[in-house]
């Protein structure tokens, strides 16, 4: 196959399948706020049964439903036949996924659920399939056509069905006011739970490397105490430590293209005043989130008076982020 029907098989894939994702909206209907408010209110867990392709994105599904504020869990439809079904309590959401609708594993297990009077949602692309029939809830996945050439293999189906997936697990999440913070008790080993359950003070440079000035120091004085510590900037303090301006090495090339004499100017002159700082208990997120939206590399920070106590700089984010990576 030449490079360009590579090109142009992969397009028209994208394209089979933004195509029929683009419908999904339409199963957004009655059915499916029914379904997200009956999650909302169970006080179980929400139980995912698929196979094949859908028992893959069920497990997807699951996870996600889970890490946003949804308890949940996956179970092998095969498995739940052979004693696995005592794990569903009462109280539990069943979500069935199968876009034929009519898994003959699935279909087995559904009257047992039945019988415990469990709410059974699905999710076909058959209405009128067993499962849809068999079920409280149905919400209908409008897919014409797979991405295969022979409209065979779950392409276009198996992704629409885990976009739903997706809108059901965000849904649920803003309606239970699920927030950063509660996501990092949830993924406390992952980047964003690392960044939310440590402070400033946990990451910033402090005494030898926090480099501060006063602000009748002479620029050439800044720059030696911002080559010492590497910081590439520096805090220009009060008598009492408290912060007056910042100057980086950015302003120095700056200036130093219109002023040659720079070097023997007041940083007092030069300095931003005013800057951009964080406080040692801000979150290291939210720390992250401002240096990424000023565009800066490196914010002071500051103790409660105002007292300069660190600095913060893009790359300790990035060294705090690698080193509790390898622990």
């Amino acid at each position: 196959m030449s490079k360009i029907d590579i090109k142009k098989t992969a397009n028209t894939v994208l394209e089979i399948e933004s195509a029929e994702l683009a419908k999904a909206c339409r199963s957004v209907d009655k059915n499916f706020i029914a379904a997200v408010e009956s999650v909302k209110k169970s006080k179980g867990r929400v139980v995912v049964l698929g196979i094949g392709k859908s028992g893959i994105i069920g497990r997807k599904i699951a996870a996600t439903l889970s890490s946003t504020g949804t308890p949940a869990l996956f179970m092998h439809p095969t498995e739940a036949l052979h004693g696995d079904l005592g794990m569903i309590a009462s109280g539990d959401i069943i979500l069935a996924l199968s876009f034929s609708g009519n898994t003959e594993e699935i279909s087995k297990i559904i009257p047992s659920l039945n019988k415990r009077k469990l709410t059974v949602i699905s999710m076909t692309g058959n209405e009128n399939s067993k499962l849809a029939r068999m079920s409280d809830i149905h919400i209908k996945m409008h897919v014409g056509k797979e991405a295969c050439p022979y409209n065979l293999a779950p392409t276009s189906s198996t992704t629409v069905m885990l976009a739903l997936g997706d809108a059901m697990a965000i849904t649920l999440m803003k309606l239970k006011h699920f927030e950063e913070k509660d996501f990092a008790v949830f993924h406390p080993g992952g980047m964003l739970g690392k960044l939310l359950t440590n402070k400033v003070r946990d990451i910033m440079s402090t005494g030898a490397l926090n480099p501060t000035v006063t602000r009748d120091a002479l620029i050439k004085d800044a720059l030696e105490v911002m080559t010492r510590t590497k910081a590439g900037a520096t805090s220009v303090v009060d008598g009492k430590g408290r912060l007056l301006g910042f100057f980086t090495d950015g302003d120095l090339r700056r200036n130093l293209q219109k002023d040659a004499q720079i070097l023997t100017k007041k940083i007092s002159d030069l300095m931003t005043k005013h800057p951009t700082a964080v406080y040692e208990d801000t979150s290291a997120a939210e720390a992250a989130k401002i240096i990424a939206a000023k565009r800066i590399d490196n914010v002071p920070v500051l103790n409660k008076r105002g007292v300069v106590t660190g600095i913060l700089d893009k790359s300790d984010l990035t060294e705090f982020l690698t080193l509790t990576e390898k622990k």
